[in-house]
């Protein structure tokens, strides 16, 4: 991933910077990035804040947990819609 490509996601999920340095999404916003290293996915769901430190990007989600990897191995990321948008049921 890109600095560009971090900071359009960031921008689209209307991250705002706090006085620690990381990047916070709005309450009713997270986002989900995904990494791949030797051919191993992952997905790191529900993301709250990021900061990148050189070219390792920290992450932390709504339960906590801390994720570091590095900006290089990131190849996408979504923003999740706000909760406060309703989802409709069956198909659309």
């Amino acid at each position: 991933m890109t600095q560009e490509h971090l900071s359009a996601l960031l921008a689209a999920g209307e991250a705002t910077k706090n006085g620690e340095g990381w990047l916070t999404l709005p309450d009713a916003r997270s986002l989900t990035l995904y990494v791949a290293s030797g051919g191993v996915p992952l997905s790191i769901g529900r993301v709250q804040s990021v900061r990148q430190d050189g070219t390792l990007l920290h992450a932390k989600t709504h339960k906590g947990e801390h994720y570091v990897v590095a900006l290089i191995d990131a190849y996408a990321g979504s923003v999740d819609a706000p909760s406060s948008v309703a989802k409709k049921a069956g198909f659309q």
